[in-house]
């Protein structure tokens, strides 16, 4: 029988990933990316945002065999220690167990790991510097544009999955079809890259196993471990207005701003004037578009499908997830590319609105509502009902996070019992005189 042909668009995290599942079932894959060889040549940097990996990602990885790999290289953070812009320093375990962690993770180094993973399988070819310029959906066969020597190929397939990020050319086509529903959200908040250095002789300047977040209401900055010691910062902050990247414009500036609002980051970050005035601003949007499919020809996947913003450390979570129910629908409906594309759009398209909205509502979270005593206790009232009811109560993050509900479920559950809680929480002082089982006949009852 013939082995069937697989082309996948972009060589990302995504893309390798997926040509890892897809050579284990037998397809012979050719994946083609834009870039270069990022193992050979140094890509722009500035826009990394490094990855937390959690439950979602980690399953993934454990099906092709790299999670081993591939947290040999992370670090864990095990909680979220707030940077007020007074006072002491304020720390919130994300689980309840020692083991519930979110994982630190190179971009590149990951996306790396992949690559040398897929180049593994004699079936799997990747051709760089190869940017797609059409699609014809009827035949399969897919143009690309050789970057390097100007040469126009096209190459046929039994079916194209596009893995090539928020701004898919797969996806651009697929809006010539027809009855194509997009829907292209930005912030209006941009992000910037610095970097903490590790100390001189190689350590960590401040707590290594933590997300830091400095939330100051309309902005904020985060920073991540690198296992060189280093944090890889990232500022969220306004493109327009008062504070904002326009505003920020002279060292001296930057430099007025960031010790009146992250006074602890001036001794931290030394290249603080030069990295915010050569680093990249980078957007952030949310894709929402449907369908994912052209009948069985074409499949939009990853980013290409349900791009989001970073708030919830969900997007490659997300994107790997979709390879792993892919990866099922294969095992169920073989290669019937049609009712294979149909089952997994309809399985995964509730699910990506979901944690794009959870996404969305975590970066208001993230960069306000961490310094509010009233969200602060309840976020210690979801701690204690996890730690006293195990396997009753479990609160939106640890759904999202440690566990493989669907994003769509910890949306819904999660927007009743959050609005319960806070509304607990808003009536009492303190949550040492609540009646923790009544508490969470509450929660049930509004469910």
């Amino acid at each position: 029988m013939r082995k069937q042909k697989i082309i996948i668009t972009g060589a990302g995290l995504a893309g390798s990933l997926l040509a890892v599942y897809m050579a284990k079932q037998g397809f012979l894959v050719d994946i083609y990316e834009r870039r270069p060889d990022m193992r050979e040549e140094q890509l722009d940097g500035g826009r990394s945002i490094n990855l937390a990996l959690s439950i979602r990602g980690i399953h993934a990885l454990q099906e092709v065999g790299l999670a081993e790999t591939v947290l040999a290289e992370s670090i864990p953070m095990k909680g979220r220690m707030m940077h007020p812009v007074e006072g002491d320093l304020i720390y919130q375990p994300y689980g309840i167990r020692e083991d519930e962690a979110i994982r630190s993770t190179s971009r590149g180094g990951l996306n790396r790991q992949l690559m040398d993973a897929a180049d593994e399988y004699d079936s799997v070819n990747i051709y760089f510097n190869r940017r797609c310029t059409g699609v014809d959906f009827r035949s399969g066969e897919i143009q690309f544009l050789d970057e390097k020597t100007g040469e126009n190929s096209i190459v046929s397939s039994d079916a194209i999955i596009a893995c090539d990020g928020s701004a898919s050319a797969v996806r651009m086509d697929m809006q010539k079809v027809g009855r194509f529903n997009l829907s292209q959200m930005y912030l209006a908040h941009g992000y910037k890259e610095l970097t903490i250095p590790s100390s001189p002789g190689g350590g960590f300047l401040i707590e290594k196993e933590a997300l830091h977040i400095w939330p100051r209401g309309e902005y904020m900055l985060i920073a991540l471990p690198n296992l060189d010691g280093s944090f890889t910062c990232t500022l969220f902050f306004p493109f327009e207005g008062e504070n904002s990247f326009s505003s920020l414009n002279s060292p001296d500036r930057i430099h007025a701003f960031f010790a009146s609002q992250f006074p602890d980051t001036i001794a931290l970050i030394p290249d603080l004037q030069t990295d915010f005035l050569e680093n990249p601003t980078g957007k952030l949007v949310t894709i929402r578009c449907s369908p994912w499919h052209v009948g069985g020809k074409a499949l939009l996947l990853g980013d290409a499908a349900h791009a989001i913003v970073p708030f919830y450390g969900q997007g490659m979570n997300c994107a790997f997830e979709d390879c792993t129910v892919l990866n099922q629908m294969i095992d169920s409906f073989g290669d019937d590319w049609e009712t294979v594309f149909a089952e997994f759009s309809r399985s995964r398209k509730p699910n990506a609105d979901a944690i794009a909205q959870l996404a969305l509502d975590n970066f208001i979270e993230m960069r306000d509502s961490v310094a509010d005593p009233k969200f602060l206790m309840k976020k210690k009232l979801e701690r204690l009902l996890e730690t006293t009811f195990p396997g009753e109560f479990l609160s939106t993050y640890s759904r999202v996070t440690f566990h493989r509900s669907p994003y769509s479920e910890a949306l819904a559950r999660g927007r009743v019992q959050d609005q319960i809680l806070m509304d607990i929480c808003q009536s009492v002082d303190s949550i040492e005189k609540l009646d923790l089982r009544q508490v969470l006949s509450k929660l049930k009852e509004g469910f």
